[in-house]
C-alpha cells in the first residue's frame, strides 16, 4: 500500500532515528512538494533534511486541485492540506497525518489516515522494531511529540506492552 505523508511524522520519525520504518512497512512514501519543501528546501540542515531528500523511496507529486488545497488552507497548514488532497487524488491510499484538525478534515473527505503511534505499533506487530514504549519516550524527550499518559498507555496496550515493560 502506497502512504502519503504530512511533515511532522517524516521529522519525528528522523527525530529518533526510526524513518527507516516507513519504507519497511509501505514501500513508496509519496508526499506533495509542500512537505518536501518544507522538510527538504527550509528544513537544510536539520535532521530529516538529508535523509529525506536522498531516499529513492520517497517520491514527491504535484497537487492538480489548487482550488481544494485552497479552501483547505483555512482550516490547515500548507503541508497538510497538500498531503490531504494528493491523497485524495492518488485514492485508496493511507495518510500519515498526526494532526488532530487534518485527520478529521481526511476524514471528512473520505481519505483513512494513520498517525505516527500507529505506525510504531504496526512496527512492533511486524518484528520491527522491539519496544514502542522506548521509542515513544524518545518521541517525548528528543522531539517534544505529545503523548497524554491515557494515548501512551493505550498505545502500549495496543503492542502487547505494559508500563512495567519499560522499567525492566
Amino acid at each position: 500500500m502506497i502512504i502519503v505523508s504530512d511533515t511532522s511524522p517524516i521529522l519525528n520519525l528522523a527525530v529518533i532515528g526510526q524513518l527507516h520504518l516507513l519504507p519497511k512497512l509501505y514501500g513508496t512514501v509519496v508526499v506533495p512538494q509542500a512537505v518536501y519543501t518544507e522538510i527538504v528546501i527550509r528544513g537544510t540542515g536539520q535532521i530529516g533534511a538529508m535523509e529525506v531528500a536522498q531516499a529513492n523511496w520517497i517520491e514527491c507529486k504535484q497537487i492538480a486541485n489548487r482550488p481544494l488545497v485552497t479552501s483547505l488552507e483555512g482550516e490547515l497548514d500548507i503541508g497538510e492540506a497538500e498531503a490531504i488532497v494528493l491523497a485524495v487524488e492518488l485514492k485508496d491510499v493511507l495518510l500519515l497525518i498526526d494532526e488532530r484538525k487534518g485527520r478529521i478534515v481526511a476524514n471528512r473527505l473520505g481519505v483513512n489516515s494513520i498517525g505516527l503511534l500507529g505506525i510504531l505499533i504496526k512496527a512492533k506487530h511486524e518484528g520491527l522494531i522491539l519496544a514502542v514504549g522506548l521509542l515513544m519516550d524518545e518521541l517525548r524527550a528528543k522531539a517534544g511529540f505529545w503523548i497524554g499518559d491515557d494515548l501512551y498507555n493505550r498505545v502500549l496496550q495496543a503492542a502487547g506492552e505494559s508500563a512495567m515493560d519499560d522499567i525492566q
